[in-house]
């Protein structure tokens, strides 16, 4: 199982958001580079950045310290936030990055997610973001009314690499990863499932671990680190025990 430090942009700067409100924004750092560079030198060989900014403007906000990120961190960068057109998915795998995340476009135009997905094989993940059981978009600003299950399922034949699972009433709050929630979706698709919501310490790293053969293919973890209360290294080594 892999486990994903997180780096959130806000302004060029490293943050967390409390259930993804903008105005409730932990500031962590002013240097994406080199938080990058702390958590490879910690062993971490993935890693997962949103550019919060293009989540709800639409387009690329943090750039620079995108790229940045990406010269500084010699694995494996995954990136949302914002990427809604052609020419963003091709402009950044030629920037380095290895997987893009989609979500509002996901739901707005399944087609061209899917037309991505076909194109650039292994590189695209889908966002489920979830609240009540269903998704929400545009940064999370947006209820939709369709389930979780059924936006997931659209994506089957697609050849999506993932999906990316997020109770949103937890992220940033450590109340622990909804669990039940991320394995019964990995249960109900062909789809590899990585959590993201919560993660509040080792625990979560475990139980999560238990279910890789039922399609958790990883965990994304932010606050916990960045409050010291998750060792990532500690992760690490949990994780790969599955």
């Amino acid at each position: 199982m892999i486990v994903f430090p997180a780096i959130d942009l806000k302004g060029g700067q490293v943050v967390r958001l409390a259930e993804g409100d903008m105005e409730r924004a932990t500031v962590y750092g002013d240097n994406p580079a080199a938080q990058a560079a702390l958590f490879a030198e910690a062993g971490a060989q993935h890693l997962h950045v949103v550019d919060l900014d293009g989540s709800f403007a639409g387009s690329a906000q943090n750039r620079e310290a995108v790229e940045s990120i990406v010269e500084a961190f010699p694995g494996h960068v995954q990136l949302g936030g914002g990427i809604r057109k052609r020419e963003d998915v091709e402009g950044w795998f030629e920037a380095g990055v290895s997987r893009i995340v989609m979500g509002s476009a996901a739901l707005k135009d399944p087609e061209f997610v899917k037309d991505m997905a076909r194109e650039f094989e292994g590189g695209i993940v889908v966002a489920v973001d979830a609240k009540g059981g269903m998704v929400a978009t545009e940064g999370w600003a947006e209820l939709s009314d369709v389930p979780v299950v059924d936006l997931a399922r659209r994506f089957e034949d697609a050849g999506v690499a993932a999906l990316l699972f997020t109770d949103i009433g937890r992220d940033g709050l450590l109340k622990g990863v909804n669990i039940d929630a991320t394995v019964e979706l990995a249960r109900q698709v062909d789809i590899p499932v990585i959590a993201s919501g919560g993660v509040k310490g080792l625990d979560d790293i475990h139980m999560l671990s238990l279910y890789a053969k039922e399609g958790i293919e990883g965990v994304i973890t932010g606050r916990a680190l960045y409050d010291g209360r998750l060792d990532l290294a500690a992760a690490l080594a949990m994780a790969a025990k599955s």
